[in-house]
């Protein structure tokens, strides 16, 4: 017997934090992103998250993220949402990034914790209020302390769950007691963005996650949580643990995981990229690891394909 997703899905339960796309000479490349973004739809995302960590926001323009939004907007129609990310360290900037996204045609923001100022949580509070406030899109809350420098606390949360807008959560807070928390006393979709959790929030009412990894194998981590919607935990529980040489190697060896993700990505001949400096792309070392991960991990050719509603087609 098949049970429904535990949380309510605004935005689709499997979303990836997709790359952006480059040229060889580090331009915005928006035929690569609509064929990425197409690729990642058809195996099994039904959300697509742009010009996050992943998407490497720090270092595209402006003018780079509206025409991203459009771009991916249009190769995806109404397959999956598209959230556009616009978070700032400054509150004006956020307001006009989120306009200009809403504009471009995202489905839904994406804003994370103002960066480096370190605000306490009232002026948290009241920056996440008046992005609301200002669009009409619906917003996900990025809490990623360990970037940003400060927490969205708990009460912080309940509080901004009020707003009718603000209705998810990045949660990169690896704080499995402070979300349980927020997720019993609110209807906030909680999203995991740290892949090696995915299992474990959505076994307590998490809405999905936003997966990074999920740039290189879409098909297998929407494959987890079909497979715990179906009622089968135990093969729930195996893909995970399957996928976790992969995510370690792309998530927790010292390399970013935009760096990772598009080495991963060029080594299989699929759009991506360089990556922008300050970042510096993986060596060949590196990336010889990152495909061995991938190749342990993807189905071989000629054997059955990961148990999920779409086929994993992570070499096409």
């Amino acid at each position: 017997m098949t049970s429904p997703p535990a949380a309510p899905v605004l935005l689709g339960r499997a979303l990836c934090a997709m790359v952006t796309p480059f040229t060889a000479d580090g331009l915005l490349d928006l035929d690569g992103a609509q064929l990425l973004a197409e690729r990642l739809v058809d195996d099994g995302c039904d959300g697509l998250v742009l010009s996050g960590t992943t998407g490497e926001s720090p270092t595209t323009s402006d003018d780079e993220k509206a025409a991203l939004v459009r771009a991916v907007a249009e190769a995806v129609g109404d397959r999956a949402s598209v959230v556009a990310g616009v978070g700032s360290s400054a509150t004006r900037h956020t307001v006009e990034l989120a306009l200009q996204a809403e504009k471009a045609g995202a489905d839904a923001l994406l804003v994370v914790t103002p960066y480096y100022s370190r605000p306490p949580q009232d002026a948290v509070e009241a920056h996440f209020l008046e992005v609301a406030d200002a669009s009409g899109l619906p917003l996900v809350l990025y809490d990623i302390p360990g970037r940003t420098g400060t927490r969205i606390e708990p009460e912080t949360m309940l509080r901004l769950a009020e707003h009718p807008r603000i209705v998810a959560v990045k949660d990169c807070a690896y704080d499995l007691m402070g979300t349980q928390k927020v997720l019993s006393r609110t209807d906030l979709a909680y999203y995991t963005g740290c892949d090696e959790l995915i299992l474990a929030l959505y076994a307590v009412g998490g809405a999905g996650y936003i997966s990074t990894v999920a740039n290189v194998v879409p098909g297998h981590l929407r494959a987890v949580i079909d497979a715990f919607d179906a009622g089968d935990t135990a093969q729930a529980r195996r893909l995970q643990q399957r996928a976790m040489e992969l995510i370690e190697a792309m998530m927790g060896a010292g390399l970013p995981g935009t760096v990772t993700a598009k080495a991963l990505l060029g080594a299989l001949g699929l759009p991506g990229g360089p990556v922008r400096a300050p970042l510096r792309p993986a060596g060949r070392e590196a990336t010889e690891g990152l495909l061995a991960a991938y190749e342990d991990l993807s189905p071989r050719r000629g054997s059955p394909p990961p148990s999920s509603t779409r086929a994993c087609r992570s070499h096409g």
